[in-house]
């Protein structure tokens, strides 16, 4: 999964979710360096992460679009998956989406010191783009494919993701329906919250 959904998957907690956030951007050596509830968090989004790879809905939607995505096809389905978060999201909090994301972006900006340097730099346009937000529009999933095809080594596995997403659009909507209930369940039960 991707942002929204780890935001989401914090328990409404700021160390929780700082820690969500930085886990992709900071090695082992790095996380010991931040306060103990954070280094919680970044152990929250690896145990997330190993949960969704194997979950078998998830395996059901990597499987679907493994010839046109290639080895990318989890990425897909990640950020696929916050795109159904968000296009869902009433099923999932009474939380207005909108209010949700910007109390994300105040915490975030609250501690972007926390942040190693891509990450101070990448904030800013996060927020003023108002990624999370854009994640429940065919234009925002076509963006964000758009800056992945700039970082990584075979951009032509993500070419037409948006494409898959409205080809595959119902199978893949239930697949997340009935997986992000068992994610929200194991999250609870790692975190006690």
């Amino acid at each position: 999964m991707n942002f929204l959904a780890h935001f989401f998957l914090s328990c409404d907690s700021e160390a929780l979710l700082l820690g969500n956030f930085l886990a992709d951007y900071v090695d082992n050596a790095a996380v010991r360096g931040f306060p103990a509830a954070i280094q919680e968090g970044v152990q929250l989004h690896r145990k997330i992460d190993s949960y969704t790879d194997t979950h078998p809905e998830v395996l059901r939607g990597v499987r679907r679009l493994y010839d046109k995505h290639g080895k990318y096809a989890p990425v897909v389905v990640d950020v696929f998956y916050d795109y159904f978060l968000a296009i869902n999201w009433p099923a999932y909090s009474e939380q207005p989406l909108a209010e949700f994301t910007q109390g994300v972006y105040r915490i975030l900006e609250r501690n972007i010191g926390l942040m190693p340097g891509e990450l101070r730099q990448r904030l800013p346009r996060m927020i003023a783009d108002d990624w999370l937000q854009a994640y429940g529009s065919h234009n925002g999933i076509d963006y964000t494919f758009y800056r992945m095809k700039r970082r990584v080594s075979r951009p032509e596995y993500l070419e037409g993701a948006l494409d898959s997403l409205i080809r595959d659009f119902e199978p893949l909507n239930e697949e997340f329906n009935r997986f992000f209930p068992d994610v929200i369940g194991f999250v609870k039960s790692e975190c006690q919250c």
